[in-house]
C-alpha cells in the first residue's frame, strides 16, 4: 500500500514540492536581503574582494547575482504552486538551474577571495538544487505519461467466433 499514491500523489511530487519550497525561501530572501540592503551589501563586497581578481568587478557583478537569485527563488515559488496545481514542473526545473548557476558564482567568488569556510558553506546549496534539478527532472506523475487505455471487444481488430 503506498499512502501517498492512494491519495492521487506520488512520492516525485512530493519532492519536487519540497525543493521547489526550499529554493524558493533561499533565494527570494538572499536576493531580496541584496536589493533591500544594497549600499551594505556594496561595501561589504568591495571589502571582501579587496585583495581578489575580482576588485572593482562588485559594481558589475552584484545585479547580476541578485538578478539571478530572484529569478531563480521567483521560478521556484510559482514551479511551486504550479506542481501543486497540476500544471507541470517546466518553472520549477528552471528555478533550480538558475538556482545552481547562482551557486556556482557565488562559489567561484568565495574560492577567488580566498574564504574557504565561505566556500565550503555552499556546498549543500549546490547540492539542494542539483538533486531538486533531478527531481524535477524525473517526475513518475501521471500527467507526464500517456495513458493506458486497453481495447474495447467493439474496437478490437480480431473478433472472437460467434458460438
Amino acid at each position: 500500500m503506498n499512502f501517498l499514491a492512494d491519495h492521487g500523489t506520488q512520492p516525485t511530487t512530493v519532492l519536487q514540492l519540497a525543493f521547489g519550497a526550499m529554493a524558493a525561501i533561499l533565494f527570494l530572501q538572499s536576493g531580496l536581503d541584496k536589493l533591500f540592503n544594497w549600499k551594505g551589501e556594496k561595501e561589504f563586497l568591495t571589502s571582501h574582494f579587496q585583495k581578489s581578481i575580482l576588485k572593482g568587478t562588485v559594481p558589475l557583478l552584484l545585479p547580476v547575482i541578485t538578478l539571478l537569485e530572484i529569478s531563480a527563488g521567483a521560478l521556484s515559488a510559482i514551479g511551486h504552486v504550479m506542481v501543486h496545481l497540476g500544471y507541470g514542473r517546466a518553472l520549477g526545473l528552471l528555478g533550480m538551474l538558475l538556482g545552481t548557476a547562482s551557486i556556482i558564482m557565488l562559489f567561484f567568488g568565495q574560492r577567488v577571495a580566498k574564504d574557504y569556510a565561505g566556500a565550503a558553506a555552499l556546498v549543500p546549496y549546490f547540492l539542494m538544487c542539483t538533486a531538486g534539478g533531478w527531481v524535477f527532472t524525473h517526475s513518475h506523475h501521471p500527467l507526464h505519461r500517456l495513458p493506458h487505455r486497453p481495447l474495447s471487444p467493439a474496437s478490437h481488430p480480431v473478433q472472437p467466433p460467434s458460438m
